[in-house]
This record gives C-alpha cells, sequence and structure tokens, in this order.
C-alpha cells in the first residue's frame, strides 16, 4: 500500500457536530458526530487522528476555551501534522484570530471548518466542507486558514458574512 499521510482532527462542537433530539425537538452538542461521518468516507491515504476536545455552540465559546484549543495545537506542533479543527462558525473568526496571534511562527498548516448544517442533514454542507478541510490542511504551505464553501481564507482578514451565510476574507 502507497504511503499514509497523517492529519490530526480536533472536534470542539458547533452546528457542524449537532445532533437532533426527537424527545425534545432540539438541535444541540452531544458529543463528535466525526467517527460516524468517517465510516462514508473512502480515505485510503491518509489516518485520521481524532480529538474530541470540546461540545460547545460556537456561541458560548470563551477565550478560556480558546486557550485550550490552542494549547492542543502547541501540543502537535513538534509533530509537524496538519490540523483540521470543526468549529461553530458563530465564532470560528474569533478563536482563528486568537489562533493566529497565540501560535507564532506556525510551521504547520491548520485549517478550520465548520457547516451551516450538521453531519446528519440531508442538505448539510458539513461533509464538503470537511472533505475540502481535510484536502486543503494536506496541501497548503504553513499557516492558518478557513475552510468553507470550497474557498480557502488565509489569515488574518477572515470573517463570516452572515448574509451570504459563507466566509470571505479581505
Amino acid at each position: 500500500m502507497k504511503h499514509k499521510s497523517k492529519v490530526i482532527v480536533i472536534t470542539t462542537g458547533g452546528t457542524i457536530e449537532k445532533t437532533y433530539d426527537e424527545v425534545d425537538g432540539t438541535l444541540s452538542n452531544r458529543g463528535s458526530q466525526l467517527q460516524e461521518m468517517l465510516k462514508r468516507l473512502r480515505l485510503p491515504y491518509t489516518i485520521i487522528q481524532h480529538i474530541d476536545l470540546l461540545w460547545k455552540d460556537s456561541l458560548e465559546m470563551t477565550d478560556h476555551d480558546r486557550e485550550k484549543i490552542c494549547r492542543n495545537v502547541d501540543s502537535f506542533l513538534a509533530d509537524q501534522l496538519p490540523v483540521v479543527i470543526l468549529h461553530g462558525t458563530d465564532t470560528m473568526e474569533m478563536t482563528a484570530q486568537y489562533l493566529y496571534e497565540h501560535l507564532q511562527n506556525i510551521s504547520i498548516p491548520l485549517v478550520m471548518t465548520g457547516a451551516m448544517k450538521p453531519f446528519g442533514f440531508e442538505d448539510s454542507d458539513a461533509l464538503q466542507n470537511f472533505i475540502e478541510a481535510l484536502f486543503a490542511a494536506k496541501l497548503v504551505p504553513p499557516g492558518i486558514y478557513i475552510s468553507f464553501h470550497n474557498k480557502l481564507h488565509k489569515l488574518p482578514g477572515v470573517r463570516k458574512n452572515r448574509d451570504k451565510k459563507t466566509f470571505e476574507s479581505d
């Protein structure tokens, strides 16, 4: 078999990983949905190392949570492996900016992504965004990026366009 490359995927919650509760009719973060999603993909050349870090809606994210994400990413820098972070879209730009400011001289590709609708919904953008972020992390030079809707944005200067329901950059 050909050489496999390893990618670290850190999950933090957000819409991309919300699940529907049939009893009370709500969507919430109850744990990572990534392992179920990976069963649907063919990744013969990729090894995913999954770190299930947080289960939060990004509107509930604090700087303490961002610091936790930053410390976690920092612990992997010596491994020189690309990192993908699944994150809620409402504050993704804040977390990306925090990482940009606190991870000096980043030597790996770090790609953040999320979704407007969760993995389990038929018309979700989650799978597309995840696959694109995963692929981008294996190809781009070191830096911090947001991958969303078939577009890769390099920090700084990335923001969510709430009217268009996507991200854009300067």
